[in-house]
């Protein structure tokens, strides 16, 4: 069975130096309807204004993974990490048993992310933090690893600390891929730009597909789509 989360449907806020857009219960926004999906907790679609930022704050418990689509991000932490994240570039921050952090936008641009949340297998282990690039256009027309569980035999850009994986694809015209899901997973398709069908089912950008016992998912009839698709546990 597959259920669509219209994009319109989000929970939405403007504060002037955020526009956010949230797929689940978050913040303000609450909808008994959409606390999550599996052990996916959060998908927030931040829009960021130049000179402003996220301040200081913590987290504990909770596998972070920051998705960027333009503009530039600067990362600090109690950790002792300070980066700065561009289009093109995912972050994972395992928070563990708690991490401060900071997320400015000191450019001239607006920045755009998506930040996901992902629920940990074990709580209280050691925070961390990883970024690294992800060049989903080399391989444009299939599925590519963005984040996949510490102890799993495939390579990815990032590990998380989480029965998840998350995949990224560009698609467009002819272009189909598909991936399996195994017995008991949850999968969910969230459209970051562009037109597609899940199985069939017509999305566009903001909109996701929550998946519930379909063994297999096929993206095709792609319009300059880029794709997120989560494999899940049902948490």
């Amino acid at each position: 069975m597959l259920t669509l989360r219209p994009a319109a449907e989000r929970g939405h806020a403007d504060h002037g130096w955020l526009r956010t857009w949230h797929s689940f219960s978050f913040a303000d926004y609450y909808d008994p309807r959409h606390m999550g999906w599996g052990n996916l907790r959060v998908i927030n679609e931040d829009i960021v204004a130049p000179g402003t930022g996220f301040g200081m704050h913590g987290h504990r418990d909770m596998e972070i993974i920051t998705y960027m689509l333009a503009g530039e991000l600067t990362h600090r932490d109690s950790m002792g990490h300070t980066a700065t994240l561009r289009a093109g570039e995912v972050q994972h921050m395992s928070a563990g048993r708690g991490v401060m952090h900071s997320e400015m936008n000191h450019g001239t641009q607006p920045v755009h992310l998506l930040q996901i949340w992902i629920l940990p297998r074990v709580r209280g282990i050691a925070p961390s933090y990883t970024q690294a690039p992800m060049d989903i256009t080399a391989g444009r027309g299939r599925l590519a690893p963005v984040a996949l569980p510490v102890d799993h035999p495939e390579a990815a850009p990032l590990r998380i600390h989480a029965d998840a994986a998350l995949y990224a694809a560009r698609l467009d015209g002819a272009d189909t891929t598909q991936h399996r899901l195994a017995p008991g997973r949850l999968g969910y398709v969230h459209v970051v730009r562009g037109r597609l069908a899940v199985n069939g089912v017509a999305l566009a950008a903001g909109d996701a597909a929550l998946a519930l016992d379909e063994p297999l998912l096929t993206l095709a009839d792609a319009q300059a789509a880029e794709v997120l698709l989560f494999d899940l546990a049902r948490a």
